[in-house]
């Protein structure tokens, strides 16, 4: 898989910052996806060394029957520090890594973190996306921002994420009365859609299977 750098990667919190306000505009939460979709991907990361090298894991499963393709992990030094908000610029030049190693190319990405439902509406699905010309969802395991009403219990139910007046996001129940995951568009989807997907890519977890044998890919040991 060939990948365009969109911009350098060893930058000030600053300079993070004007990227995300500048590259946030070009994000498209619209439906642009290849159809049928035929292969749908996770990216996870791992940090190995008290956080000093990143590990960067992709899992491509075909669809809709969800067999595992192709894996790959990639390790680099981490450049860049934590800090909430801002986790796309630690963690994407590894997951890039990975990428390129990939022959399967997916036609949707599924993130471990937030699309727009960011402070800036830019998170790892958002940034990863602009610079692969994917779509991509965000698929978080926590809240970054916004507020939402109580959810029902059953699997499929959610409520809309709302942050100054926007919906941003939703919190989704994947599996009933278990804690529920925020879903928002990355880039080249919709919210509605990207709902559909993360439903029809989880079976009997919580997380869907993208997301879920990338975890493991980049957890482990």
């Amino acid at each position: 898989m060939k990948i365009f750098q969109r911009h350098a990667w060893s930058l000030t919190v600053d300079e993070a910052r004007k990227i995300q306000e500048n590259l946030r505009h070009e994000v498209i939460t619209e439906d642009k996806l290849k159809e049928p979709v035929q292969y749908v991907a996770g990216v996870d990361m791992g940090f190995e060394a008290d956080g000093t090298i990143s590990r960067a894991a992709v899992a491509v499963l075909s669809f809709p029957d969800l067999q595992l393709q192709e894996t790959s992990l990639a390790r680099r030094p981490t450049t860049f520090p934590y800090i909430p908000g801002f986790l796309s610029f630690r963690e994407i030049p590894a997951v890039l890594d990975a990428l390129e190693k990939i022959k399967t190319i997916p036609d949707l990405i599924l993130c471990d973190g937030q699309g727009i439902a960011h402070p800036r509406r830019f998170g790892i699905a958002c940034h990863l996306g602009l610079i692969v010309d994917l779509p991509t969802i965000g698929v978080a395991k926590s809240l970054l921002v916004g507020k939402h009403e109580d959810l029902p219990e059953t699997r499929g139910s959610y409520q809309p994420l709302i942050d100054k007046g926007e919906t941003i996001g939703v919190v989704l129940r994947t599996r009933t009365k278990v804690k529920p995951l925020y879903i928002s568009s990355g880039h080249r989807i919709s919210l509605l859609t990207a709902i559909d997907y993360v439903l029809r890519c989880t079976t009997k977890y919580r997380l869907p299977e993208t997301t879920r044998i990338a975890d493991k890919l980049a957890s482990a040991k």
